[in-house]
């Protein structure tokens, strides 16, 4: 009997999560800072300047993903983690201290870079050095510490910005606390996580997979002997060596084109797609224009915004305890059907014009929905599904794709809010998510419990 050394596995699991922890708060702090900011740039009453200042960091985040598969076949895991943190460190110094729309819009990038790094490195170390039986609760603390990075944000944003006025003018808010500074120290604060982050990377060991890959074994095998002893380190090295037939070939993206991996590949694109496509981050990014057409306040809306973040905490716990027992694909189905639901309830509450707790009730249960499901399982599958030999460029490929999808998202939600109605915008969200339901039912395989050169042999025919 295996015994495995859980707290070794969480402690190094859970440094790892911080790059999730970052690019939670990175990714929605500028939804508290964007009616202050968008004051201070006088770009209020320019919609493309409001777009790019919004989706800039995205752009980063897919220069980070393509560069992830690149970075980590070559150079491992954890020294892109460091390189992630220390990109983030300056991100949030700079937007903090930029002057002008066009160095905020470069910090943003910057930011978005480190985002699209750890997005895909972080699950995908967590993946190579947890053991089968319990990757998945594991892989998962990396959502959890991006819902905790979130709800961080959306904290730090309400403490630090001052009540706003009912009917307030751009000019008072421009000339206020929140104009000059509230939005500074917003993004400021997420520095103090960064270095910390960037410190503690310097003790992570660098994975036993890659270790291995890379003809390294001397040094993988104290890792893995760490992880669940002598007899665990041996079996796990001969997994590894015999799930990578040619291991003497490098690495590129070429062998993504194997018609053996054509199956993988669609499976993982399309559910990092769908993560996106579903539709729930536009309440993160647009809570502004969401929770005004639904009668609230600034003040009112931030609160709110608080609210959300708290129900994703609590149902991204429940799906860390029911990954590994109920399985990935229930949860995917799950997911799917009860988010379609969901905003068919939801287009028809802003159909009917109503306000107030109906449309927070709808948008709470869409998150809760969206937490235990479809956000933390998607990175699961993403950093299980994929070949040894070929993980580092597949799930820089995935992740590409998904933050490819996002960008849509954030820049066309305007768009559909403006020309069908938030209505009409969400009953699309609800025919993307009875499409991807039908997709997971057919395409989808259960990776539970399997180990990841298992789970190779099964999609590798």
């Amino acid at each position: 009997m295996k015994k495995f050394n859980k707290f070794y596995i969480l402690g190094i699991s859970m440094v790892s999560a911080m790059g999730g922890l970052l690019f939670g708060y990175d990714w929605v702090v500028i939804g508290g800072a964007k009616p202050f900011y968008e004051r201070f740039f006088d770009i209020v009453n320019y919609p493309t300047l409001q777009a790019w200042a919004m989706s800039a960091a995205l752009i980063g985040c897919v220069v980070g993903a393509v560069t992830s598969g690149v970075v980590s076949d070559r150079f491992g895991r954890k020294w892109p983690l460091f390189f992630s943190a220390l990109l983030f460190t300056v991100a949030s110094i700079g937007t903090g201290a930029a002057n002008t729309y066009y160095l905020f819009i470069l910090f943003r990038l910057i930011g978005g870079v480190g985002i699209g790094l750890a997005s895909a490195l972080s699950p995908m170390y967590i993946a190579e050095v947890a053991p089968a039986h319990l990757r998945g609760r594991f892989v998962s603390l990396n959502q959890l510490t991006i819902v905790v990075g979130i709800l961080g944000a959306q904290i730090v944003n309400m403490i630090i910005a001052k009540e706003v006025p009912v009917g307030a003018t751009d000019d008072f808010i421009r000339a206020s606390w929140n104009g000059q500074f509230a939005w500074r120290w917003m993004f400021y604060a997420c520095a103090v996580p960064s270095i910390l982050f960037l410190e503690l990377t310097l003790f992570l060991p660098e994975s036993p997979r890659w270790l291995i890959k890379a003809h390294k074994d001397d040094k993988a095998i104290p890792t893995l002997v760490k992880i669940g002893g002598e007899e665990y380190a041996r079996d796990e090295q001969m997994n590894i060596h015999n799930s990578m037939n040619d291991i003497t070939e490098k690495v590129d993206f070429k062998a993504l084109f194997d018609p053996k991996l054509r199956n993988i590949l669609l499976i993982g694109i399309v559910i990092a797609v769908f993560q996106q496509w579903c539709g729930i981050n536009t309440v993160f990014n647009y809570a502004e224009e969401i929770f005004t057409a639904a009668g609230y306040g600034v003040s009112d809306t931030l609160f709110n915004i608080v609210i959300t973040g708290s129900v994703n905490l609590v149902f991204t716990l429940v799906a860390m305890f029911t990954v590994d027992k109920w399985g990935r694909k229930k949860l995917m189905i799950l997911g799917s059907v009860g988010l379609a639901i969901t905003y068919i309830f939801l287009g028809a509450a802003f159909y009917f014009q109503l306000k107030g707790i109906a449309v927070l009730s709808l948008v709470v249960i869409a998150i809760a929905i969206y937490a235990m499901s479809l956000a933390p399982i998607t990175w699961v599958i993403l950093s299980e599904i994929f070949p040894n030999r070929i993980r580092g460029a597949a799930m820089a490929l995935a992740t590409f794709a998904l933050w490819t999808a996002c960008f849509v998202l954030t820049y066309t939600f305007p768009l559909l809010n403006a020309s069908l109605g938030a209505y009409g915008t969400f009953w699309v969200y609800s025919v993307i998510c009875l499409v991807s339901f039908v997709f997971i039912i057919l395409k989808l395989p259960e990776t539970k419990s399997k180990s990841l050169e298992d789970i190779e042999k099964e999609l590798v025919k």
